[in-house]
């Protein structure tokens, strides 16, 4: 009988409980944009910073990889205007997210091409050779984490549904990119 009453109290809101604000915010549409813009700044400055290492272990590797790092990107936004994807924060994380997948790839192609070269193979053959090898490393490690994006996107909802869509995408052009596009600047150079 007492916890029916306390139920009914409950529901009624007959107990009062204080409450003190310690923190008050308003958030408006300029929070949102500040947070879209510092998102995209520090996906950019996460790109030149890939790219700045890249270049400097790899060097003219390195520019390749890039190179086929902004093809990447470019890849992933056309993919996300054609399919009309509205980009939101969780997106902008999961492009960023998906530079860094994406420079992955072309770390294990330019290191079994390293290994090439030093074994005394040609340029093109250390390029064919290389990719070649690193192929089945670079599928296996994104068709894991391409698990874990398709788990999120059915069992996520909202926002991580978003970030699930780009990330998925995103590896998807990573893996074109890496092997596609890198190797293509390499061949043309060489």
């Amino acid at each position: 009988e007492k916890s029916t009453e306390l139920a009914l109290l409950l529901r009624s809101g007959a107990l009062s409980a204080p409450m003190e604000f310690v923190e008050e915010r308003v958030i408006g549409p300029q929070l949102g944009a500040e947070n879209i813009e510092r998102g995209l700044h520090s996906t950019i400055w996460g790109f030149v910073a890939i790219a700045i290492f890249m270049i400097i272990y790899y060097h003219l590797f390195g520019v390749f990889s890039a190179l086929a790092l902004a093809a990447n990107v470019l890849f992933l936004l056309a993919l996300l205007s054609i399919l009309q994807i509205t980009l939101t924060l969780p997106g902008i994380a999961a492009i960023a997210l998906a530079l860094g997948v994406a420079i992955d790839s072309n770390v294990l192609v330019n290191e079994r091409i390293r290994e090439e070269l030093r074994a005394g193979a040609t340029p093109q053959a250390a390029i064919s050779a290389g990719s070649k090898h690193a192929w089945d490393t670079i599928v296996d490690s994104n068709v894991t984490t391409l698990i874990v994006g398709l788990a999120l996107l059915i069992f996520g909802s909202g926002p991580v549904r978003g970030f699930a869509v780009v990330h998925c995408l995103g590896i998807l052009t990573s893996m074109f990119s890496a092997v596609v596009v890198a190797r293509g600047f390499a061949n043309l150079w060489y």
